[in-house]
């Protein structure tokens, strides 16, 4: 096997992925429902999607957008209650079949009938489709796993597009380096952030 070969390949079908999202007036009307939304952004996925979620909350809070990650297998055991009517929820899954996550969204509803449901998927036949009010398609990608199975190509893609939500809408609520700083306050990035308040 060339290795140098291989790893390029994966890395050129990552970025394919990537370059490949249809950016069309949905992603306008997920932004819209995510500033203008009158509860809480709520975050969903299962396994390595569930990664990206709980990712994609965090980066939110820290960017003046308050944010949090349920998991669906937690709602079924309460944590269903964390949700209230007017909240955001945005759900994560390849394939929009993952039980879970579905069941989630369909019992939410009786908590949150006014709310947005907004679903990042791939599969033509996600049945996530049939449960959001807006659906942020992730296109048909291939995965470079040599079985075929490994999610790699699609989690860089759902990765991109959280944060490019997060970044635009950063740039629509005039996010400033006072805000950012004290939210991350820790670390190098906190450091650089607040500067101008030592």
């Amino acid at each position: 096997m060339d290795t140098a070969a291989r790893i390029r390949a994966i890395l050129d079908a990552e970025a394919e992925a990537i370059r490949s999202i249809k950016v069309d007036a949905t992603f306008e009307r997920a932004l819209d429902a995510m500033a203008n939304c009158p509860g809480k952004i709520i975050t969903l996925g299962m396994g390595k999607a569930g990664f990206v979620a709980r990712r994609f909350a965090a980066t939110l809070a820290s960017t003046a957008t308050p944010a949090f990650y349920i998991h669906p297998s937690e709602a079924a055991h309460g944590d269903l209650g964390h949700i209230e009517d007017g909240d955001c929820m945005i759900a994560f899954s390849t394939s929009g079949k993952t039980r879970e996550v579905l069941e989630c969204i369909e019992l939410s509803r009786h908590l949150n009938q006014h709310g947005t449901v907004i679903g990042i998927t791939s599969h033509p036949d996600s049945g996530l489709r049939d449960l959001a009010d807006v659906v942020l398609d992730m296109g048909v990608i291939e995965e470079p796993c040599p079985l075929g199975l490994t999610p790699s190509a699609s989690i860089a893609a759902m990765s991109a597009i959280a944060d490019a939500l997060t970044l635009t809408l950063m740039v629509r609520k005039g996010v400033t380096r006072d805000q950012y700083g004290v939210r991350h306050h820790g670390g190098y990035l906190g450091r650089k952030a607040r500067l101008d308040n030592v």
